[in-house]
């Protein structure tokens, strides 16, 4: 209360001086006379000057401005005490409501005025669905029992929603979500009612909990909104070797001091578009909430929404809580339940209560008489939360069913597609995309989608016009880095010149570094070089122990490759256009293979004391032997966050060297090369015999403590 005192009291002071200055000439004038006359004359109402008058100009100028500045607070004052519930006087006037949308708006009073037809009222759901969804009271809910066996799903998911898994550091193949998805159609498509906007729904849902790691010949498509809250201490991670520990995950964006340190900005899928033409096109309808009891008590309903909108999330959950057990057939309190259950996981980041929203977004959904918009919003939200948690085959389920539903709703089957990519079934997510593009031939998110399977299934040329077609659609969706990404990969593994064109095209459009630098999980703000040296890396001991000991890794290697009980493992990223290279892994991800180190017990004893290295959950350290004749494709690693350190081996005389960006170099016996990986890089080997070299990643140099401990595993 105080500030508004403050001011109404600067309105009144501010008020007082301009009436003072105001007739301060008036006063003057009168005052300046000595004659008695004059002042006679003044006194009885006249002018010096003998004409008869009312008040003077500058006295009608000063009350004209009080009253003036009397109506602009009076104005203030009922805005600022909230003297008029605006929102109580549109739901009285519903009942003026013409057009079925639970409102009174502009198409209303046309139609009340004669100017419009009167609509001819739709069925809120389809006939076939009058009754409520009995599918919904089959599925598998996260309950303790069921989300044992989604939990087994997110053990092997357990880091997609905010990064994507490599097997090893090279590969792109994996995709990620965002905030994409579903999120903008469903994160607050209710939200148009009051805003008039309306979300996109072309995308699949984005969410942070990791996938399954597929191999770029089946690449798993992996999306992303927001990470799943602390995951829990019994929720597991993966088992094998490429497996993701997200343990210690944390959000960074939420967890780091913005002005202290840098934040990591995940690739993000564009679901808006700048040209106004593309903006209409996707705008869509507003959505249809209210069925005709839910009219009856929208005061009610509006309230509690009104409550949730400003923030007082706990209050609006009780009001829509009691409104549930007042009116238990209402969809839209059930409704409003669920997204107070998932403002309030978010805020309190608990992975609990989201699973309660997740439950009453279904209950939301089955119950009788449910308007189809709020059934479609319900099921799409409750899809991109599911799949926020990790559990994958659950929110594949609520997709399927959608589609079912919404059969010509090609949004949906765009959303079902991903979903299939989500689980590493390429196979079912290809048939949907060529379905929708059936149906629809320009649809540019099933173009990219679709060129985006073709590449992971090795058909480089055939992918080529999708993902460009789909990226120059413009569609939402489209424009994210990681289509870019494989375009350009695509155009030069065929030998087309027009890579760096669109590697060109996503760095002005935000999405790469740079031109090299086409890493997707970057923390913003790091020095960026494609080599290094030791002393700028501030890692000297660690380069001085590896050139030290370089006969004893190397020994340790060799006798490995004797052994020929394959230990040493084909590299299976789909880097290689021709040739023969493998590679023999100590630590993956910031985790030591115990059975590995067996092999190799001195070598790893020696790096146990530095954690810049062993700790680099974003990173390997391994063993790497390439055959004569082998050619590694250009390319780039997943993230900035590391540095990567090769310690020659067995280095043939000639024919073997490596060039990241425009610096090509050769390896030395006992020497350390260092290079950000995150740039272009590619690798010759044609020599006549096998060349031999330990890799070691370590953190960025830049990186903070908090960041080291945080940042998701790669």
């Amino acid at each position: 209360m105080a500030p508004r005192k403050n001011a109404k009291g600067g309105g009144g002071n501010s008020s007082s001086s301009s009436s003072s200055s105001s007739s301060s000439p008036s006063s003057c004038t009168s005052g300046g006379s000595s004659s008695p006359g004059a002042r006679r004359e003044t006194k009885h109402g006249g002018h010096k000057n003998g004409r008869k008058g009312g008040l003077s100009g500058s006295s009608f100028f000063t009350w004209f401005m009080v009253i003036a500045l009397l109506g602009v607070w009076t104005s203030v004052a009922v805005v600022w005490f909230d003297l008029v519930d605006y929102e109580e006087v549109l739901g009285k006037l519903g009942i003026y409501d013409a057009d079925g949308d639970g409102d009174f708006d502009v198409d209303d009073a046309k139609v009340l005025l004669g100017l419009k037809e009167r609509s001819a009222p739709k069925p809120t759901v389809p006939p076939e669905e009058a009754e409520p969804y009995p599918w919904l009271q089959d599925q598998v809910l996260e309950g303790p029992g069921p989300q044992n066996i989604e939990d087994e799903v997110q053990e092997q998911v357990q880091s997609l929603l905010d990064e994507t898994v490599y097997a090893e550091h090279e590969t792109e193949d994996s995709y990620h979500v965002e905030e994409t998805a579903s999120p903008a159609y469903s994160r607050d498509m209710e939200d148009m009612i009051h805003e008039q906007e309306n979300p996109d729904s072309s995308e699949p849902v984005v969410d942070d909990a990791g996938r399954t790691y597929q191999e770029a010949d089946d690449v798993t498509y992996q999306e992303y909104d927001e990470q799943a809250f602390g995951p829990s201490e019994n929720e597991g991670t993966e088992t094998s070797d490429n497996a993701v520990d997200d343990s210690n995950t944390i959000l960074e964006e939420v967890h780091v001091p913005p002005a202290e340190e840098q934040r990591e900005v995940p690739p993000e899928t564009n679901k808006k578009t700048d040209d106004p033409e593309k903006k209409e096109k996707v705008k869509k309808k507003k959505p249809k909430l209210l069925n005709k009891f839910d009219k009856t008590i929208k005061a009610e309903l509006d309230a509690a929404e009104k409550l949730r909108k400003r923030g007082k999330i706990e209050e609006a959950m009780h009001v829509f809580e009691e409104l549930v057990q007042k009116y238990p057939q209402s969809p839209r309190a059930r409704y409003g339940k669920a997204k107070c259950e998932d403002d309030l996981a978010e805020k309190k980041r608990s992975n609990e209560i989201l699973r309660r929203a997740i439950k009453t977004y279904q209950e939301a959904a089955s119950l009788p008489d449910v308007p189809a918009d709020l059934v479609k919003l319900s099921l799409k939200r409750r899809s991109d939360r599911q799949q926020f948690l990790g559990h994958m085959r659950g929110s594949l389920l609520t997709l399927q069913k959608l589609v079912q539903l919404f059969p010509d709703d090609t949004s949906l089957k765009n959303d079902l597609g991903v979903g299939y990519l989500l689980i590493g079934d390429n196979d079912s997510a290809k048939k949907v995309y060529e379905e929708v593009l059936n149906a629809t031939p320009n649809d540019g998110f099933a173009k990219v989608h679709y060129g985006f399977i073709l590449k992971a299934q090795n058909k480089i040329a055939e992918s080529i016009p999708y993902l460009k077609e789909g990226i120059e659609s413009g569609d939402p969706g489209t424009d994210d880095g990681r289509f870019y990404f494989h375009l350009g990969d695509a155009m030069q593994r065929v030998g087309n010149k027009e890579a760096y064109k669109w590697y060109e095209l996503g760095h002005q459009r935000g999405h790469f570094a740079s031109v090299w630098q086409r890493s997707l999980y970057n923390v913003h703000g790091l020095k960026a070089q494609p080599w290094w040296t030791p002393k700028e890396t501030g890692y000297m001991e660690l380069v001085k122990s590896l050139e030290r000991n370089w006969k004893l890794i190397r020994d340790e290697g060799l006798a490995v490759m004797d052994r020929a009980q394959g230990l040493f493992l084909p590299e299976d990223e789909n880097l290689r256009e021709k040739g023969d290279w493998n590679q023999f892994t100590l630590w993956q991800q910031g985790r030591k293979n115990e059975n590995a180190c067996k092999g190799a017990p001195k070598t790893c004893s020696l790096l146990d004391k530095f954690p810049e290295t062993t700790g680099c959950r974003r990173g390997q350290i391994k063993y790497s032997v390439m055959q004569p004749g082998t050619h590694v494709w250009p390319h780039t690693g997943p993230t900035n966050c590391r540095l990567r350190m090769h310690l020659g081996l067995v280095i043939p005389k000639e024919g073997c060297k490596i060039r990241c960006a425009n610096e090509t170099r050769t390896w030395e016996e006992g020497k350390v090369l260092i290079f950000d990986d995150s740039f272009e890089h590619e690798v010759w080997q044609d020599a006549t015999s096998f060349r031999l070299i330990f890799i070691v990643d370590v953190w960025h140099p830049e990186l903070t403590p908090h960041q080291r401990r945080s940042l998701p595993a790669i």
